[in-house]
């Protein structure tokens, strides 16, 4: 991701999300804004020295976030 691109996500998604997810895609309907996240499949550095197991993935789920410039906004995750 470019480095300006990321800067600007950061600043529009709560706080350390894309240590975790991937932008993947963004549309925008009549609804709002819907922001599609995926889970980065490396663990976390905090986690680094341990040994894990995945659990695999759940369904995606939705979440309200902060409107941006009066646009409802969707969290896909």
């Amino acid at each position: 991701m470019d480095q300006n691109y990321r800067q600007l996500m950061e600043f529009l998604l709560p706080q350390g999300i894309l240590e975790y997810f991937d932008l993947i895609k963004t549309t925008q309907s009549p609804n709002g804004l819907h922001i599609y996240l995926e889970e980065k499949i490396e663990p976390p550095t905090a986690y680094s020295d341990r040994k894990l197991h995945s659990k695999g993935f759940l369904p995606e789920v939705r979440v309200q976030d902060f409107p941006i410039r009066e646009n409802k906004v969707t969290l896909v995750i």
